[in-house]
């Protein structure tokens, strides 16, 4: 059996440069991990991107990174659990950028914990990131994607359609995400807007999966994933790309999975890594 390599063929290189140009995107999380990929690969294919994390810090590095690649690039602190401050981030991008054709709700949040235990403000915390910011962002980004006839792409988990334990809190936050834009598709269609959701796997070179597989272990997550690796950024970027773009043009209410395959068999493996590392399951 020849060992399946961790790493692939970077698929944005089979985008054409030109695939998103004219367009400005406004990206939450996009300070760091699969946003930051997403953010590049826009950039890749000739977008020009604004930015918003919660650290300032690390939004400039990462507008560093895309500045490099030849980007256009702004970006504005924000957390998205503050509606001002992150409206206050988009209409920056807009000043900065033009007006907005492409919004994407990145912004995420993840723990393992026993529902039982948890704390109202715990489960609120993951919701109102998750569900909320996503919100917020596709309402204050609307005018910008009503003049461009522009598109809102969600960024959801698999925990949306399939139970999990010790993710309760995550799975009711992304699923009021995936309703959330299909409802929009249908009301914002109208409008010329798109909504759709992609929803990855485990991607390496994340922080969110470096500490998901620190509690769980890299291979219990490989072996729960058909095709035996984790995803690349570029993979996601890419996607997320096409969704967005012309080629994506007449795709709305969506929910793309891009998962190697994770949600067809479920994460059993991952879920006895957990309880023994976390719970101290016999």
């Amino acid at each position: 059996m020849t060992e399946v390599q961790d790493s692939v063929h970077d698929p944005i290189g089979f985008l054409s440069p030109e695939l998103l140009k004219g367009q400005v995107a406004f990206i939450t999380g996009g300070g760091s991990g699969i946003n930051l990929g997403i953010a590049k690969a826009f950039v890749r294919c000739g977008a020009a991107v604004a930015i918003c994390g919660r650290t300032e810090e690390r939004l400039a590095g990462a507008a560093a990174e895309l500045e490099a690649l030849g980007g256009t690039v702004a970006y504005r602190a924000a957390d998205v659990r503050d509606p001002e401050a992150l409206q206050a981030s988009i209409d920056h991008a807009a000043e900065q950028l033009g007006d907005i054709s492409i919004a994407v709700a990145g912004a995420a949040g993840n723990f393992y914990a026993r529902a039982e235990e948890m704390s109202s403000n715990a489960f609120r915390t993951v919701v109102d990131i998750d569900l909320m910011g996503a919100y917020h962002t596709a309402r204050f980004a609307f005018p910008y994607l009503q003049r461009t006839r522009g598109s809102v792409l969600f960024i959801s988990a698999g925990q949306a359609y399939k139970a999990n334990k010790y993710q309760a809190h995550v799975g009711a936050a992304k699923a009021g995400i995936e309703m959330l834009m299909k409802d929009l598709a249908v009301e914002w269609g109208p409008h010329g807007i798109r909504s759709n959701s992609l929803v990855p796997g485990p991607v390496s070179g994340t922080e969110g999966m470096t500490r998901l597989a620190a509690q769980s272990g890299d291979e219990a997550w490989k072996k729960a994933v058909p095709l035996g690796r984790y995803a690349d950024k570029e993979e996601i970027g890419a996607m997320a790309a096409v969704l967005s773009g012309p080629l994506g043009g007449y795709v709305t209410g969506a929910q793309y999975i891009v998962d190697g395959g994770l949600g067809l068999v479920g994460s059993s493996h991952i879920t006895e890594a957990v309880e023994q590392a976390l719970f101290n399951a016999e």
